[in-house]
């Protein structure tokens, strides 16, 4: 049985479990805003149409300039990417055949484009349930490592690092001279936002990324940015294909840039209705991560795999995102996006079901 690599394949999904998929399905697999694109992207996009007969800007200047003010980053120091799948293999690449550790679970680009490279990439496991840092441990795997890949907020979990913790990790990457990267693709959806950006432009060996299509719903668009030392940016920049990031892409991360009430509803409504399935959730007997964003993970304990789970809910029109590929979740765990209010009631009565029925 292969199941897809990733969420928001949904024909695959139902296809490898031998299902057949209902007329209507709710994905809970993709973990995007639940609103969708902001409308403002609808409104201007007959005006860009013409921008598809010329070149886009190589550089992204404009765009650029924009997450230097919003960052207060220098413009050296910010690479446009095709999404954050290009940066990833970029920085990848970057590192061929070194020693790469990556602290598991967690998004699993970060493996497939290191072997790709040929790098030898160690696994750093997290104990299940609260999937916490230790510090002190980390100080001795990082020693023998070129880089380290950390995701935070971190997918699947959803669990959040603290700045001091993040911070302590830093420091110990750049004595043993190992490249820190840390992945901040959801970090749009924190309620208090924390990140190592500011030690970006002092520090030679941090790397972060972020996403806009996470928080903006245009995973379609393919648009994302990396914040570096600017002597490292440049090194990245040069191995990276001209005119990588698209010209409708550029003028769509101009404009949802603007977008600030946008983004507040979003978190707003996250956090509300993250809370409320927690609370119900874990009120059937549900295992639930401590998520801070806008996916969670889920468990039935009395399974040791949720393939029946799984199934269950797909033949109900009910898409979860497995963890089979996840080293330290190896499905025990599912994965669900928050969606619309009324499409997480659908989910909650189905998972009411399943228990009262099992």
């Amino acid at each position: 049985m292969s199941l897809p690599l990733h969420g928001s394949n949904p024909d695959y999904l139902y296809e490898a479990l031998k299902i057949l998929m209902p007329d209507e399905i709710i994905d809970f697999s993709v973990n995007l805003n639940p609103f969708g694109p902001p409308r403002m992207l609808k409104e201007k996009w007959s005006e860009w149409f013409s921008f598809i007969e010329d070149y886009p800007d190589p550089n992204g200047k404009e765009l650029i300039q924009m997450i230097s003010d919003k960052e207060g980053i220098n413009e050296a120091s910010i690479m446009l990417g095709n999404g954050g799948a290009e940066l990833i293999t970029l920085i990848a690449s970057y590192f061929s055949g070194k020693h790469i550790g990556i602290i598991q679970p967690t998004f699993s680009e970060y493996e497939k484009v290191s072997k790709a490279y040929g790098c030898d990439v160690t696994y750093i496991k997290l104990q299940e349930n609260d999937w916490n840092l230790d510090t002190g441990a980390l100080s001795n795997q990082i020693a023998s490592l070129d880089a380290l890949f950390l995701c935070n907020p971190n997918n699947p979990t959803g669990i959040i690092y603290s700045n001091s913790q993040l911070i302590e990790i830093l420091k110990i990457c750049e004595k043993k001279r190992c490249y820190l990267v840390v992945d901040e693709a959801f970090y749009d959806f924190l309620e208090e936002e924390q990140s190592l950006s500011e030690f970006v432009t002092e520090s030679n060996y941090l790397i972060i990324i972020r996403s806009l299509t996470k928080m903006y719903s245009i995973a379609g668009l393919r648009l994302g940015f990396l914040m570096a030392n600017h002597q490292l940016v440049a090194k990245l920049k040069s191995i990276q294909p001209h005119w990588s990031v698209n010209a409708l892409a550029l003028e769509a991360g101009k404009e949802v840039l603007n977008e600030k009430e946008y983004v507040r509803k979003t978190k707003q409504f996250i956090h509300k209705e993250r809370k409320r399935m927690m609370i119900e959730l874990r009120g059937l007997g549900y295992h639930v991560s401590n998520s801070k964003v806008n996916f969670y993970l889920l468990k039935d304990p009395s399974l040791d795999n949720q393939l029946p789970l799984i199934n269950y809910l797909l033949k109900r029109g009910i898409v979860p995102r497995h963890t089979e590929n996840f080293p330290g979740l190896d499905g025990r765990w599912l994965r669900f996006a928050i969606r619309q209010k009324d499409e997480n009631n659908v989910l909650m009565e189905a998972l009411t079901q399943w228990k009262q029925e099992s």
